[in-house]
């Protein structure tokens, strides 16, 4: 298995329990797994820290992406950066996370922006997203590590839809802050649902991109059940210099392992 793909473990092996799925994946041939965020609260107890590191090494796959806390995902949260109302949590979360992170040797962290709210002014959501963005910027930086900013869709009141929504925010946090560390997930399934020219926003923020996912649509299943261009994408992923790992952001068709054929044929 080529060893630049890694698994998302929170939407592929889910006939699963949780912990049992980096092994899974070792199982299947990949080196690399990454992760929502797998607990049910922002402030998960040591214990439950533990087992969840452990579960990665024991595995022998090196964790290489991971979701800050984002709410209730199925609930339809999409992230706590841009939500006043649980701005502390998020802030509380960046060090549990991060920790993480820099124990198994991680660098990619995911920081879903969030809904826009009823009753807050989008302004003020994005200046809070762009000071809680710095923060947790700032925090990774300091061991090597990037957060990323993601284009979203399935999710109405997310605002932001394509590569340059998210670079625009990247920008910003670099010009009031001085913070560098921070850089687009480029992930191919949510931009071509959203109308993106991916071809161009690959050309044009090449440099930008810190991180990649995919799925195939409609369908946000494996690769070559749907209608996406993914080998194109990934052959000008690779001319515009990105070298970094891929997440499989799929859900399976069929079973998980039946869903890799793609990668052989690849």
């Amino acid at each position: 298995m080529e060893s630049r793909f890694a698994v998302n473990c929170s939407i592929l092996f889910t006939e699963l329990p949780l912990l049992e799925r980096p092994q899974a994946a070792r199982a299947a041939g990949f080196e690399g797994v990454e992760f929502w965020w797998p607990f049910d609260t922002a402030l998960p107890g040591d214990a439950e820290v533990d087992a969840f590191e452990r579960a990665i090494l024991d595995a022998g796959v090196q964790l290489v992406g991971l979701n800050f806390a984002a709410g209730d995902m199925p609930g339809g949260d999409r992230g706590l950066v841009s939500w006043p109302q649980r701005s502390l949590e998020f802030r509380d979360n960046i060090a549990v996370t991060l920790g993480i992170g820099e124990r198994l040797g991680c660098r990619a962290f995911n920081a879903l922006y969030g809904n826009r709210v009823d009753g807050v002014d989008p302004a003020a959501q994005d200046e809070l997203a762009v000071e809680n963005l710095a923060l947790a910027g700032t925090a990774a930086g300091s061991f090597g590590a990037t957060v990323l900013v993601e284009p979203v869709s399935g999710a109405a009141r997310y605002p932001l839809l394509t590569a340059t929504d998210a670079v625009e925010v990247i920008d910003r946090v670099e010009r009031e802050s001085g913070v560098t560390s921070v850089g687009l997930l480029a992930d191919l399934y949510h931009l071509t649902v959203n109308g993106d020219d991916v071809s161009a926003a690959i050309a044009k923020y090449g440099d930008r991109i810190a991180h990649v996912q995919l799925a195939d649509a409609p369908g946000r299943n494996e690769p070559g059940t749907g209608e996406i261009q993914l080998e194109r994408y990934l052959g000008e992923l690779q001319e515009a210099g990105y070298d970094g790992w891929i997440g499989l952001e799929y859900k399976p068709s069929t079973t998980s392992q039946d869903s890799f054929r793609w990668l052989r044929q690849l």
